[in-house]
């Protein structure tokens, strides 16, 4: 059965994936055009992983998702300047991200930036010509975009009785 929340979490999820898509693209577009669909893949990637049922699960996951995908970013762009992408080296750089996510506190955010790490790696090996700084910038930039369209349309969106918290 169909509910007004199911209906809303589907058309929120439908317009993440498009604004998501289009948005990321077309910034990434603008500095580096051979990964432009890639980056509105990450954006809507990362709207997707930060839409939730209701605002304050939104918000967690937006927050999360920023912290983790800078962290991933930066360790990313160090490994690049220093090394070509290789499989082992992308393993050991996810490794050493999840690693400093535990040992700065926030292990919850260690998925996010090793899938971060993951992500501006592999598109360094399709690209290896690729300045690895704006890779990585990019790669945080079209996050960003991801996660600011999904909190837009969650706040804008009515939230159902059933989602508000009662006080």
């Amino acid at each position: 059965m169909l509910t007004r929340d199911a209906l809303r979490i589907a058309v929120e999820n439908t317009l993440v994936c498009l604004l998501g898509y289009l948005g990321g693209y077309y910034v990434t577009a603008w500095f580096y055009a051979p990964s432009a669909a890639l980056g509105g893949l990450w954006a809507l990637i990362s709207g997707i992983v930060v839409l939730q049922a209701t605002r304050r699960e939104t918000w967690a996951s937006a927050w999360l998702r920023l912290l983790g995908t800078f962290i991933g970013a930066v360790i990313s762009a160090i490994y690049l300047y220093l090394l070509p992408f290789s499989p082992l080296g992308m393993a050991l750089t996810v490794g050493v991200t999840v690693l400093l996510c535990q040992f700065i506190g926030i292990p919850d955010h260690a998925r996010l930036a090793a899938l971060t790490v993951a992500v501006i790696l592999v598109i360094s090996g399709l690209h290896p010509e690729y300045n690895p700084v704006l890779n990585a910038l990019l790669r945080f930039l079209e996050s960003a975009i991801g996660t600011v369209l999904a909190v837009m349309i969650i706040l804008l969106w009515p939230e159902s009785r059933l989602n508000k918290p009662t006080h």
